[in-house]
């Protein structure tokens, strides 16, 4: 068990052949270098993958890297584990500095998306293979094997092969081969992404109790922001190798620092709308299409705190949150879709604008709702303290998050 510091991380994957010649040429000719393309930055030094990323994790914390594809979280994973050379900035492990220590050195184990087993090997040969490398006394291998075994609950599984086991029986055994290992650092990448929905369900409850029975740091990375919420203590999220966000699940999801966390972390995503905000009697007030909202004690506070002023802004409020009303803003239903305890309302606003209304089926006397069929207007509205407000111009909360 340590705690794991990473400061001002870089990575930066330098340019070769008629790539590197073409930037040393702009360079020559004071030509700027520096490009912004999707999901990367390029400079005259190459293609800059994660940009001074700054995380200290405690001791025993689940930690989880969740962001698009192409972010920087894996790379971010594997400088860590040594995989990836560190460009820039430090990495301790412990009180140790490891950015020039080999992998094997540094008392980390890694569980791959692709289980990586050897196949010629059986599941106890597997588990066992580093401690016999490390020359561990063959009681001890047997010993640390079977129990890792039987915390993952698949003893019975030990003399078999890879290949006559399920994906998530195989997955079990990458992460029992780690266990055995004791490490100080648990790395897991995107474990889960190769299982079907109701097994990666089942192997998400089995790395939380595998969390509390082994007891070290986690650092996890998923693209999935269920895992994410489900599994950290603390979330980082990232988009084109930049932290946008780090927060506990709770955090991020109420108080998201910009647009891109707030439509990354919830399910449906957040509606975003264009609307007011305004200043009416000392009180700050949302107009969304002539309806007027006004915010709650603790919004109110925040953004007199950052002395915001009225202004056009980008209305933020989960499907969960918004209320039919009789009086409010006028949709019209365009997809109904029945999720069990809740229908999801696809609609359209008279200016065009899709939004999603989650409504539950059943009120609290235990009466079944009305069906939504397709070209119903409906009318809805919010509460004060489920908007979130957001600046136009640079995407951030205006509360100041």
């Amino acid at each position: 068990m340590a705690k794991v510091i990473l400061k001002n991380l870089k990575k930066v994957y330098p340019f070769s052949g008629d790539e590197a010649k073409k930037k040393k040429k702009k360079k020559d000719h004071d030509e700027p270098v520096k490009e912004n393309k999707p999901n990367l930055t390029v400079t005259a030094e190459g293609v800059v993958a994660v940009h001074d990323f700054n995380l200290e994790i405690a001791d025993k914390e689940f930690i989880v890297l969740v962001g698009p594809s192409g972010c920087g979280k894996s790379t971010t994973l594997r400088m860590v584990a040594g995989l990836e050379e560190i460009s820039g900035g430090d990495l301790y492990i412990g009180d140790r500095r490891m950015n020039d220590v080999a992998p094997k050195d540094r008392d980390i184990a890694m569980v791959f998306q692709n289980y990586a087993l050897y196949p010629h090997m059986t599941v106890y040969e597997n588990m066992a293979f580093a401690l016999k490398l490390r020359k561990t006394p063959k009681a001890e291998i047997d010993k640390k094997v079977k129990e890792a075994a039987e915390i993952l609950d698949i003893t019975q599984y030990l003399g078999r092969k890879p290949k006559a086991l399920s994906g998530g029986q195989r997955q079990r055994v990458a992460i029992g081969r780690a266990i055995v290992r004791d490490p100080k650092v648990f790395l897991m990448d995107e474990p889960l992404s190769n299982l079907d929905a109701k097994l990666r369900n089942q192997m998400r409850a089995e790395i939380i109790k595998l969390r509390e029975r082994i007891n070290t740091t986690f650092i996890y990375v998923t693209h999935d922001q269920t895992e994410a919420m489900t599994l950290g203590d603390r979330i980082v999220i990232m988009k084109d190798g930049f932290i946008q966000q780090i927060g506990t699940p709770q955090e991020v999801f109420n108080h998201p620092h910009n647009l891109f966390v707030a439509g990354f972390i919830g399910t449906p995503q957040m509606n975003f709308f264009d609307a007011k905000l305004l200043k009416e009697n000392g009180k700050y007030v949302v107009n969304l299409a002539g309806v007027k909202v006004e915010l709650s004690p603790e919004k109110q506070a925040a953004l007199n705190a950052q002395k915001v002023q009225p202004q056009d802004i980008t209305l933020g409020v989960r499907p969960e949150h918004i209320l039919l009303s009789n009086s409010g803003v006028p949709a019209k239903v365009d997809v109904s879709e029945m999720m069990g305890s809740a229908v999801h309302l696809h609609s359209t606003m008279a200016d065009g604008k899709d939004v999603v209304i989650v409504v539950q089926t059943m009120d609290m006397a235990g009466h079944e709702i009305s069906s939504f069929t397709m070209g119903t207007t409906v009318r809805f509205s919010f509460n004060g303290n489920v908007a979130h407000v957001f600046s136009k111009e640079t995407g951030n909360n205006l509360e100041g998050c």
